[in-house]
């Protein structure tokens, strides 16, 4: 079949595909501690659950760029929508941590194939590095909206069942939406044809993105133990996350408007720097701080979203066919799941003191990785 031409509105239907898709990323929180409170989950196991999701999210990305079912666009979203839905519904039914588990990771596979199919027609798009922004903003509302919507009328009236119940009937709009995406997308130009080859120049960019959201990752899944010992109530923190999240819409608008004016690496270098910069200063909030800790939190989430669209500039900067760009949002996941795994070894009980340390540990080696290359990979790495 003869694939059609990308325009603004499927770009955009994309992106509302892609953010349905990460929904539960976003509420993961609530959704854990509700099962944790109905002892449906334990306390240990509700991190494995979690991961379990998380990871086969990023492995639905590699999937779908493994398959490359681009003749099937329509018929593969709409399949892995109502997946994704049926998953939801059946984990009403699950039991136990490994119930949980696998219920959740199936889950996250047909999720993670919608995000392929997203990232599919982002990467072929015009303005791939902005559309990254503007998928990340769009993706943060929706998560902030159903969490607001869940936390005040459907937890408290119907708990976790309802939950997943509204999750689940939220997947059926991805699946109609699937039909407004192109009946087929052109094939990237093949390795042959556009010279690339995979080395640590084209690796770099995931490498990057991997790192830059294990620092991320690690801290914001601690952010409570560590407000509570700044001296935050526990509501307060909460109101603090919310604050996070308008923090992240803005510094994701920020960095789409300016992704094709500000040089990429330089932009990420500093973005790395600003997360290490922030944990290592968070290890000093201890005990009362708690002005600097908001304002500490406040940077890091903005620098959360403003990186987001430099991350694709950069893979594009490496391969302009988008080969490695599609593989972006994979690395991010990955890097989402690793980060509070690693973290998770330095925590004592409910003491979290070190986990800025694990943060600052990848940033620090963003930066590293950003620093090793020669100038002539360096280069590459510059937005155009």
């Amino acid at each position: 079949m003869r694939p059609q031409p990308i325009r603004a509105g499927t770009v955009f239907t994309a992106v509302a595909v892609g953010s349905f898709a990460l929904l539960v990323l976003g509420l993961q929180p609530l959704l854990l501690g509700e099962l944790i409170e109905a002892r449906r989950v334990s306390l240990e196991g509700a991190g494995l659950v979690a991961m379990a999701e998380i990871v086969a999210l990023g492995l639905g990305v590699l999937l779908g760029d493994l398959l490359q079912p681009l003749s099937r666009l329509r018929g593969v979203t709409a399949l892995a929508a109502l997946l994704a839905a049926a998953l939801d519904l059946a984990t009403l039914r699950a039991d136990g941590d490994l119930g949980f588990c696998l219920v959740r990771a199936g889950a996250g596979t047909a999720e993670g194939l919608m995000v392929w199919a997203a990232t599919a027609v982002i990467v072929r798009s015009g303005q791939p590095d902005r559309m990254a922004g503007v998928f990340f903003v769009v993706q943060t509302l929706a998560q902030a909206s159903v969490g607001l919507l869940l936390a005040q009328l459907v937890v408290p009236a119907r708990g976790w069942s309802g939950a997943f119940t509204l999750i689940a009937a939220l997947m059926l709009l991805p699946a109609l939406l699937a039909w407004v995406l192109p009946k087929a997308l052109a094939p990237l130009p093949p390795a042959s044809a556009s010279g690339f080859a995979w080395s640590w120049r084209t690796a770099l960019p995931l490498v990057v993105a991997f790192l830059q959201l294990a620092a991320l990752g690690s801290f914001w899944a601690y952010v409570e133990p560590l407000g509570k010992s700044a001296g935050f109530t526990a509501p307060a923190v909460q109101t603090l996350i919310s604050a996070g999240l308008l923090m992240q819409v803005l510094g994701g608008s920020t960095g789409s408007m300016l992704a094709r004016r500000l040089p990429g690496r330089a932009t990420l270098i500093a973005g790395s720097a600003v997360l290490l910069a922030t944990a290592l200063a968070v290890r000093q909030t201890a005990g009362g701080a708690t002005l600097a800790f908001a304002a500490l939190c406040a940077a890091f989430t903005f620098t959360w979203l403003f990186i987001a669209p430099f991350q694709m500039g950069a893979a594009f900067g490496v391969d302009a066919s988008g080969r490695v760009g599609s593989l972006i949002p994979a690395a991010q996941l990955f890097g989402i799941a690793c980060g509070p795994l690693a973290a998770s070894f330095v925590v004592d009980g409910e003491q979290a003191a070190s986990v800025p340390l694990v943060s600052a540990a990848f940033a620090a080696a963003a930066v590293l990785a950003l620093a090793l290359p020669t100038r002539r990979r360096a280069t590459a790495l510059a937005q155009p």
